[in-house]
């Protein structure tokens, strides 16, 4: 079901401009899927779909999955967050990143593919992105990194 129900996300952002996770899930119930606005949003995060411009520069919902790991990939997502990030700043083990507007979820998807494997967890909001490390020292040297990509 899982698995039908991301092929339809990805169906519904190909063939249409969609701009908030409800518009995902109201095209979802229309198609038959039973699905609640936290599924949705669990949805995008796994597909890696991003808010970002399309070929025709309609600004909508995006998949930021593009290859798995190659340099290419990776540049992409260094672009990304490098135009979507404004600060960072850390306390403790904790960092949070400053976007403009609406593009924390970019963003954060891009910190997710260049670092994820030395993060407890992220979270997005609209314009800010929430990260757990494990130890304050790893939560400097992240912080660092990233003021060195903005």
């Amino acid at each position: 079901m899982k698995n039908k129900r991301q092929e339809m996300i990805l169906e519904i952002i190909k063939n249409n401009i969609v701009l908030t996770q409800e518009d995902i899930q109201n095209a979802l119930i229309k198609a038959g899927f039973s699905v609640t606005q936290s599924t949705v949003s669990r949805d995008i995060k796994e597909l890696k779909l991003i808010k970002g411009h399309d070929s025709e520069g309609n600004y909508r919902y995006i998949s930021a999955a593009k290859g798995s790991g190659s340099s290419k990939s990776l540049t992409h997502y260094y672009e990304m967050f490098k135009t979507a990030a404004k600060s960072v700043d850390c306390a403790l083990n904790d960092i949070v990143i400053r976007c403009h507007n609406g593009m924390a979820s970019g963003a954060c998807v891009a910190v997710d593919a260049i670092f994820g494997d030395r993060m407890l967890g992220t979270i997005a909001g609209d314009d800010t992105i929430f990260i757990v490390m494990r130890s304050v020292e790893d939560a400097v040297a992240l912080t660092k990194e990233l003021e060195k990509m903005i």
